[in-house]
């Protein structure tokens, strides 16, 4: 064979490689879902039914309430979630006055966003009471409460009291002039409301404690809150992306019962099943379609989250010394200087945690690297601080006695001052890298992952194995990290300086 039919064979070979790989291609659709139990059971379905299609499926839980979901859909960062018509007219688009469904759908086709029709149920917010107590005071509906209002504790979840349509609203609607008001999280609220210590909470009308307490639903005579059907958003380039997937998960539409989710909700909350174990036996059930994949082990999930966890810290911990530690030596060389660095890094120190994983979201999107920036920024303070007062706590007949011997100062740095001031610089490093361990548990909250999922799940569903699942894995791994520093000391702290004085007797 000569040459040229050398190269046709090879070239004949290389397309029957890659046709096949080509027209094998999987789709990819990226699932998210609030924190509360109902939408991620709902996501889940959703992902068995694309899985059933051949999609490949990410699923992004417990991300947050509606304005994150919102804004990660609109950033590409998930493809589809599940939402609630009320929700998107009165809050997501409440500035566009729609009325209507052909006006939602153009609304969202401005945004780049689809609806599907409703999945069969509604879902509203109602205001709860503990049976006893409603009798006690013959309350029956919300103008009975209003009467009441100035004696009786109020705990309404973070989103209904900031919500246009919610507390604001509710409040002017009846009149109530409320005393005592609590914002909390919708479960928290819950365990409030059964101690006595609420006497009124704002309710999701699927919510399992409704049926498991008996509670009592106040009747809304004068109609304030609207029915919140149930509908799934999705980015309209997914018709293209991903036809068959969306096409599989849109047959969820009108499929859902009221009943049948509430039951989902309390095998969840109550029975001790996963919403991925629900969510799978309803999809077979209801469209035949073959179970996903089984859930992880214990095990499993456990190595998962450890990876995660510790990639979050380690990453943001290198970056972290990476640049504080040049800080640090800034600081010391130049005090006036140094103030304005421990200033800057200061102020960061102060953000709380969760408002600085929210402001880089728009930035970085969701999942590990907001995670991630949050965590670098709080590590800088006390490797800045510990670098610096290390360095200038060296005596000032050292620094002259290197000199005198005629080191450089980069050779100073390195030969004398750095292994001087390193006690002060590991102890920094050491309090870094505790500090990440355990506020990485926070980036589950925008998908990051780690041990803090199996916490948030834990609070949730009030499942207190599920929070040592996370907990204790932490906390174990912070014990650890302290250990390898102490073991570091060993091998960098110079041994005149390990020495401890003698005691005097």
């Amino acid at each position: 064979m000569g040459s040229r039919g050398r190269f046709s064979a090879a070239l004949v070979t290389l397309c029957l490689l890659v046709l096949p790989a080509t027209g094998a291609a999987t789709e990819q659709i990226k699932i998210g879902s609030k924190k509360f139990t109902e939408s991620v059971i709902l996501a889940d379905i959703a992902a068995n039914l694309a899985s059933s299609a051949g999609a490949t499926v990410v699923l992004r839980h417990q991300l947050g309430g509606s304005q994150l979901l919102w804004h990660a859909l609109l950033a590409g960062e998930i493809d589809l979630y599940p939402e609630y018509i009320g929700t998107l007219e009165q809050e997501i688009l409440a500035n566009e006055h729609i009325r209507g469904e052909a006006e939602l759908e153009r609304a969202l086709a401005r945004h780049g966003i689809g609806v599907s029709r409703s999945l069969g149920f509604k879902d509203s917010y109602a205001l709860g009471m503990m049976p006893q107590k409603a009798r006690s005071l013959n309350i029956t509906d919300v103008s009975d409460l209003a009467r009441q209002a100035p004696s009786l504790n109020f705990g309404v979840s973070d989103e209904f009291l900031n919500r246009t349509d919610g507390w604001p609203a509710l409040r002017n609607t009846y009149n109530l002039n409320v005393e005592s008001l609590k914002s909390m999280d919708h479960d928290l609220a819950y365990k409030g409301l059964i101690a006595g210590a609420i006497d009124v909470i704002d309710v999701y009308t699927t919510d399992p404690e409704i049926g498991h307490y008996g509670l009592r639903i106040l009747d809304d005579d004068r109609h304030f809150f609207f029915d919140n059907e149930a509908v799934f958003l999705y980015r309209l380039d997914l018709r293209q992306r991903a036809p068959a997937a969306l096409a599989e998960i849109l047959r969820l539409e009108g499929q859902v019962r009221e009943s049948e989710m509430t039951k989902m909700n309390t095998e969840v909350k109550y029975n001790g099943e996963t919403e991925a174990g629900v969510a799978t036996r309803f999809a077979v059930a209801t469209f035949g379609i073959a179970g996903s994949e089984p859930e992880e082990g214990f095990l499993e999930r456990f190595l998962r989250r450890t990876a995660e966890h510790i990639e979050l810290t380690l990453i943001s911990l290198s970056g972290a010394v990476a640049i504080a530690l040049p800080l640090g030596i800034m600081a010391a060389r130049w005090p006036a200087f140094g103030q304005i660095i421990l200033a800057g890094v200061s102020i960061v120190q102060t953000i709380p945690s969760l408002a600085l994983l929210v402001l880089f979201i728009p930035i970085l999107g969701i999942g590990a690297p907001p995670a991630i920036a949050a965590l670098f920024l709080y590590s800088l303070l006390p490797i800045v601080r510990n670098t610096a007062s290390g360095l200038a706590a060296i005596p000032l007949a050292i620094r002259n006695s290197a000199a005198a011997l005629g080191l450089r100062p980069m050779r100073r740095l390195l030969l004398v001052e750095l292994p001087m001031a390193s006690p002060s610089i590991l102890a920094g490093l050491k309090t870094a890298a505790v500090i990440n361990v355990g506020t990485a548990t926070l980036g589950a909250l925008v998908g990051a992952g780690g041990y803090g999922q199996p916490i948030l799940t834990g609070i949730r569903l009030d499942n207190f194995g599920l929070i040592l699942e996370g907990a204790v894995p932490a906390a174990a791994l912070a014990l650890l990290v302290q250990g390898v520093f102490e073991l570091a000391e060993r091998y960098f702290v110079p041994r005149g300086l390990r020495l401890k004085p003698a005691s005097i007797d």
